[in-house]
């Protein structure tokens, strides 16, 4: 590991000063959700409690099955977090020292960090410019003789054109590890996320559309052999208590998690379905304004983790200001491409060479979204954008 400079000055983003300014409209999702299924979720967790098998037991096994079927998969493996996921998928597939895995700027770090850990280097494309994902052509023209796979991120829940990349893969032995970490529950042609690649990789953290009271992550595959080596890597290399085959790695889902994300998979459709609401709220409300907003492809079924408009990078600071001037909350995810963090420096890239993902990071402004938001709140947070540009 390199060594770590606590001296050398980290600038806090003007934009970050704003989205830390307390708001009503906006917070509260977990609270809400617990409201709304906190008696069921603690019945599910005292079943646990006196059994005293929590770790590698019966809730998780149940959990594994039931998402790996919601998914339409054959198996699930319960891991520690979504970053894990990753980490561990790709150690499955063989990733190591000398590979390269391609993968998209415009994601959370942790897509990239989890090709690192494994010795491998991350090579990043720019993105469509309408739905902001990967793109098949971009990926083609990334391709080495290193390369050994594709990881494209369902982002904010809208899945990737997959049918292009997955004819790409094939036609170049590559693996394909999906990170749906912001798509449970969403669709491509009628399939869902999860089950279209080699491997599907999700996030379990509380604020996903399906969240665990704390970290927690799952893999999903139809390929037995993959899941076998997860299983084994996931619990320190081994199949066999004490006979350790392989360098592996303490990264299981544990028994209570899993026991609470069992009842909320049971929402976990109805809570797509009002993203998807007041998705569609928003889009009606917000048509004759000058933001540009989120596209759904036709072939896919978005479920909205984030709602992400994009406005003119001199007017974000002004906007989110002004939305929590009238107690509406805001972010901005990602503010940064992934190979322009300090963390990447040593892979050279610039800003011209992500030129859509780079402009896209200095214009994007997420509005309050989550299952258990009011219409009168989704409105209110549109009034306060509507009236920002009748204001200038």
């Amino acid at each position: 590991m390199k060594s770590i400079d606590l001296n050398k000055p980290v600038e806090i983003p003007s934009w970050l000063r704003i989205a830390a300014r307390p708001t009503s409209i906006g917070s509260g999702e977990l609270e809400r959700q617990w409201l709304e299924i906190g008696e069921e979720a603690t019945e599910a967790i005292l079943k646990v409690l006196p059994t005293g098998k929590y770790t590698l037991g019966p809730y998780l096994s149940a959990f594994e099955n039931e998402f790996a079927k919601y998914c339409d998969c054959d198996y699930g493996i319960g891991i520690s977090s979504g970053t894990a996921a990753l980490h561990l998928a790709l150690e499955a597939m063989g990733i190591g020292p000398g590979d390269e895995v391609i993968t998209v700027a415009n994601t959370y770090v942790a897509t990239a960090l989890a090709i690192t850990y494994t010795g491998a280097t991350p090579v990043f494309t720019d993105i469509d410019p309408q739905t902001y994902n990967m793109r098949a052509d971009l990926v083609a023209a990334k391709l080495t003789p290193r390369t050994r796979a594709i990881l494209p991120v369902h982002l904010y829940g809208q899945p990737v054109d997959m049918d292009p990349l997955l004819e790409l893969a094939r036609q170049h032995s590559l693996g394909v590890i999906e990170d749906a970490s912001h798509a449970h529950g969403a669709t491509y042609k009628g399939r869902k996320t999860g089950s279209l690649g080699d491997i599907g990789c999700f996030s379990l953290y509380p604020s996903k559309n399906m969240g665990a009271y704390g970290d927690g992550g799952i893999i999903t595959t139809s390929n037995p052999d993959i899941f076998e080596k997860v299983k084994m890597l996931r619990y320190v290399g081994q199949r066999i208590k004490f006979v350790h085959e392989v360098i592996g790695f303490q990264e299981r889902l544990d028994e209570i998690q899993a026991a609470a994300l069992s009842v909320k998979l049971r929402y976990l459709e109805s809570w797509n379905d009002r993203r998807r609401k007041w998705a569609a709220l928003y889009d009606e409300l917000l048509a004759n304004t000058p933001v540009v907003l989120p596209y759904a492809a036709p072939e896919v079924r978005h479920v909205y983790y984030s709602y992400a408009i994009l406005v003119k990078k001199e007017e974000r600071d002004d906007l989110m200001n002004f939305l929590a001037d009238r107690d509406v909350g805001s972010f901005a995810m990602y503010p940064t491409p992934v190979p322009l963090l300090p963390c990447y420096a040593d892979l050279g890239y610039k800003p011209e060479d992500i030129p859509l993902a780079a402009d896209y990071a200095d214009r994007v402004v997420n509005l309050p979204m989550f299952p258990q938001l009011r219409e009168d709140e989704v409105r209110t947070a549109a009034q306060a954008v509507i009236d920002f540009y009748r204001s200038k």
